[in-house]
């Protein structure tokens, strides 16, 4: 399968990175940054450089390519989408905004090959994983997802470190966030719904944030009293975000948002991912819970070290495309991420980087991919 990965940066690099090195694809990664292409050329992974706002260019750029996958911006999906459709190849990506899914799902619409927003972390596995419990019962009274991407060793007032799209994460703590309510699709306020709770004697908050729910509020509409998403942080960064988005108001300054926490908040690769996904039900006649949860840390892998939302985002990803490869998921139209089998995924060689959970590097075989 021949696979353009557009966006050079920290996820779409690991992508091609991990795609390239099963021998199974033939990948091209394409910027239009040349410097972001350096290091992708250095590993023997074809480059092409290309204006990824130009659709025209883009669309020339994908003739006789067989899938791309989008690694780009969440502001970048629908015109690369589009690009995708007027070229003919299967369309992928890693998004996490509720509008350009909708306005993909459009284009979707009839089409011969296969489009297929929400690949990563959340969205994307935790939707895999809270689908697959929720099957498990034969009534659901309710579905909590919980996912973080946390600093290993937090320092700063916020607990956080910079672990991926600067973009994507104020885009999601800015936008309204989907949940069920009493059987009712209805939409709450991010930063709001804050709890917490402790796991593995580590104390956590989460609150409501937009995109991670994916496609499951129309999925599991009717058959669901309760379902909604949070993202998982440590105690105290909720209330200063707030105060940064809502008292200082730059919820509406987000280029200043932006600049300040790329100058201020340090990046990291010792990070940790936390997805905690419990649903309540009844099975047999009695009332349930079933309780789904990973910890994935920094390794290397392929030689490579990542980050633990470099293996969770791009593994899923990478996961998802093997799948669909082998003929597991729709050839054509809109699919969702609950389309994807849990036990699939998760004996997929990519699917397998979801099963680590120790601080030190573990050795695993995942069907020749080398992982250290």
């Amino acid at each position: 399968m021949k696979v353009a990965v557009v966006g050079a940066g920290l996820i779409g690099h690991t992508i091609a990175h991990l795609l390239h090195q099963t021998g199974d694809y033939e990948v091209v990664a394409f910027d239009r940054d040349s410097h972001a292409l350096e290091r992708p050329a250095e590993q023997g992974i074809a480059t092409q450089r290309v204006d990824s706002a130009d659709n025209n260019a883009v669309k020339t750029a994908l003739q006789g390519f067989d899938s791309v996958v989008n690694a780009l911006p969440y502001y970048l999906a629908v015109n690369l989408a589009a690009a995708a459709n007027a070229a003919g190849v299967h369309y992928f990506d890693l998004t996490e905004d509720v509008r350009a899914t909708h306005a993909i799902r459009s284009l979707a619409e009839g089409a011969s090959h296969v489009f297929m927003p929400q690949c990563g972390l959340a969205p994307g596995f935790v939707g895999i994983a809270a689908h697959e419990l929720a099957n498990r019962f034969s009534q659901v009274r309710e579905v909590k997802m919980r996912v973080g991407a946390l600093p290993a060793f937090p320092t700063n007032a916020l607990k956080y470190n910079l672990t991926w799209s600067v973009d994507g994460l104020i885009n999601e703590y800015c936008q309204p966030c989907e949940a069920i309510r009493e059987s009712r699709k209805q939409w709450l306020q991010p930063l709001e719904g804050l709890e917490h709770f402790s796991l593995d004697g580590v104390e956590y908050e989460a609150f409501n944030t937009s995109g991670g729910l994916g496609t499951l509020c129309e999925t599991l509409s009717g058959r669901v009293e309760a379902l909604d998403y949070k993202s998982v942080r440590y105690p105290g960064h909720r209330n200063l975000m707030q105060f940064l988005l809502d008292d200082l108001r730059l919820a509406g300054e987000r280029d200043s948002l932006k600049a300040m926490l790329r100058r201020a908040i340090p990046s990291t690769s010792q990070d940790v991912v936390l997805v905690f996904v419990t649903v309540t039900g009844t099975r047999d006649g009695l009332l349930v819970q079933d309780v789904f949860t990973r910890k994935i840390f920094a390794k290397t892998v392929c030689g490579m070290p990542m980050s633990a939302i470099q293996i969770t985002t791009a593994g899923a990803m990478c996961a998802v495309l093997d799948l669909f490869r082998e003929g597991k998921l729709p050839k054509s139209g809109f699919v969702r991420q609950e389309q994807v089998s849990l036990p699939d995924f998760l004996a997929n060689r990519f699917g397998q980087l979801y099963e680590g959970a120790s601080l030190e590097d573990t050795a695993l075989d995942i069907n020749g991919l080398a992982v250290l």
